[in-house]
C-alpha cells in the first residue's frame, strides 16, 4: 500500500474581496485577494498567485532532491513561473504554465547533465504532474563566474 501524506490548508474571509490563507506547518498566514482584474485589491497575494509559487517552489525542491541523489552541484537555481488564465467554455481556467528554470553551474562539461536533471525534475514535480493545463519548461543553464557550490 502506498504511503499517503496528508496535508491541510484553510481560508477565512476577512473584509472586501480579501481573505487569510492558514495551514498546519506554519503558524504564519499569507493574506490574499482576488486579484485587480476580478475587482480585488492590488499590492496582496493571489490563488492565481499562489498556486503558480506552489509549481515554483515544487520545481525547487525537486530539483534539490534529483541533484542531491546524482551529486550534481550546481551553483544556483531560480525558478518563474507564468500562468495565462483563459475564459472557456467551463469559466475561467490557466490554459497554460511556463516554468523558466534559469540552473547556475561552474563548470561547461556538466551542462547536458544539469538540463537532464531539470528535466526530470519537471516530470516529477507532483504540483505540475497534479495541474489539469499542460505544464511547459524553458530551461536555461548558466556557467557561474565564481566557485561557490551549493
Amino acid at each position: 500500500r502506498m504511503q499517503e501524506n496528508v496535508y491541510e490548508s484553510a481560508a477565512r474571509w476577512t473584509e472586501g474581496h480579501r481573505g487569510l490563507v492558514e495551514c498546519d506547518q506554519t503558524s504564519v498566514p499569507l493574506e490574499f485577494s482576488a486579484p485587480v482584474q476580478f475587482q480585488g485589491d492590488p499590492g496582496y497575494w493571489t490563488p492565481e498567485h499562489l498556486l503558480l509559487a506552489a509549481v515554483a517552489s515544487c520545481f525547487i525542491t525537486t530539483f534539490r532532491v534529483l541533484s542531491k541523489l546524482s551529486r550534481f552541484e550546481f551553483t544556483a537555481l531560480e525558478v518563474s513561473v507564468r500562468g495565462t488564465v483563459e475564459k472557456g467554455i467551463d469559466g475561467y481556467q490557466f490554459g497554460m504554465i511556463i516554468i523558466r528554470p534559469v540552473l547556475t553551474i561552474n563548470q561547461q562539461p556538466l551542462r547536458e547533465r544539469g538540463l537532464r536533471l531539470l528535466e526530470k525534475a519537471e516530470q516529477a514535480c507532483m504540483i505540475s504532474r497534479s495541474l489539469k493545463p499542460p505544464v511547459q519548461m524553458k530551461a536555461q543553464v548558466e556557467v557561474a563566474t565564481s566557485s561557490a557550490m551549493v
